[in-house]
């Protein structure tokens, strides 16, 4: 334990982190299928052996990244929308908190993307069926509160306005890794999320929810 009273990493842990840092890192340069465990070792400086005395095999490294990306994601996206003043508020940091972890680790989509892609089940597609799930729950908190709260329209569809938020942050993504900017979503990401919420909001309340997003 250090001295901050928290639990020190043991050497094991260490490596881990850094095997699957290195793993995200080089995904965001190359396609992660093409990513080898010699690969992994060159960036964190060990032995082509000694990562499997830390991971079973590569599919463990890509198992513990996605593990770390639930966490961190829905961390940050919990701690965005409670720090808001507003379920709007909530609304817009969630999405803006999504943009910026893209933004910092873009092998992330890489990784889930090349994952989705394959028909079979794997355990990496229950990972990213678990993540969602969670993002699912926090979002139709948010909308419920919204539609409580009168700031959605009547008729507005909870579980489909959760897949077009989902929807809209995964255009951007994609968009990004087309063109090869991912730093442009944030310039983008404002703009898509008042198109969003302009076709949620209450006629009452449209005009209202724009400066709110202008003036965030």
């Amino acid at each position: 334990m250090d001295i901050s009273g928290k639990r020190s990493k043991q050497p094991t842990e260490v490596r881990q982190t850094s095997l699957v840092e290195a793993a995200l890192k080089l995904a965001a340069q190359r396609s992660p299928a093409d990513i080898t465990t010699g690969d992994l070792a060159q960036v964190v400086g060990l032995t082509q052996g000694a990562v499997f005395r830390h991971f079973a095999n590569k599919e463990a490294i890509w198992l513990a990244a996605l593990d770390w990306t639930t966490d961190t994601l829905m961390t940050r996206l919990n701690v965005a929308a409670s720090a808001a003043l507003t379920s709007l508020d909530a609304l817009r940091a969630v999405f803006m908190a999504h943009v910026d972890f893209v933004v910092a680790h873009p092998g992330v989509p890489r990784v889930i993307f090349q994952e989705l892609q394959r028909a079979q089940d794997t355990a990496l597609k229950s990972r990213v069926r678990a993540l969602m799930l969670q993002y699912r729950i926090l979002l139709a908190g948010l909308l419920q509160r919204a539609q409580t709260e009168r700031l959605l329209a009547p008729d507005t569809d909870l579980q489909a306005a959760a897949v077009l938020f989902v929807g809209s942050i995964q255009g951007l993504v994609m968009q990004s890794l087309i063109s090869g900017d991912v730093n442009a979503m944030r310039v983008q990401a404002p703009g898509v999320f008042t198109i969003y919420l302009r076709g949620l909001s209450a006629a009452d309340c449209g005009a209202s929810a724009d400066n709110h997003i202008d003036h965030p």
